[in-house]
């Protein structure tokens, strides 16, 4: 009868120890939240996009996820001047493709049409 009870122990904290547990408050994941960011800068130019993860989304470290051109991504502090450049930059370059996007070239380039018989 004991070991049975060890294997059904044992087997209990197999499953329970497979799923994440959600971080404490919100909704994401614990598994989605940064545990420290780094003080070093990092270069602008290798950054394609960026996401909050703070306090009241249920996270431990306020952080901005930033994803590289090769897709790591990387914690970094969002009260840092260079964070908040990277961020800027990021948002004029996106602005700008949505704008491209928006009004191509040949919409404002009409083409005069002749009227005469």
């Amino acid at each position: 009868m004991a070991p049975r009870v060890a294997l059904l122990l044992v087997f209990s904290l197999l499953v329970l120890g497979t799923f994440p547990a959600p971080a404490l408050g919100g909704a994401n994941d614990a598994e989605d939240c940064c545990l420290s960011v780094t003080q070093r800068p990092i270069p602008g130019n290798i950054v394609k996009a960026f996401r909050y993860l703070l306090i009241k989304d249920g996270c431990r470290v306020p952080a901005v996820v930033f994803t590289t051109l090769r897709g790591y991504q990387l914690c970094a502090p969002p009260d840092q001047p260079w964070v908040e450049r990277i961020i800027r930059r990021l948002k004029k370059s996106s602005a700008k493709a949505s704008l491209t996007l928006l009004t191509p070239a040949s919409i404002l380039q009409t083409p005069v049409q002749d009227s005469s018989p």
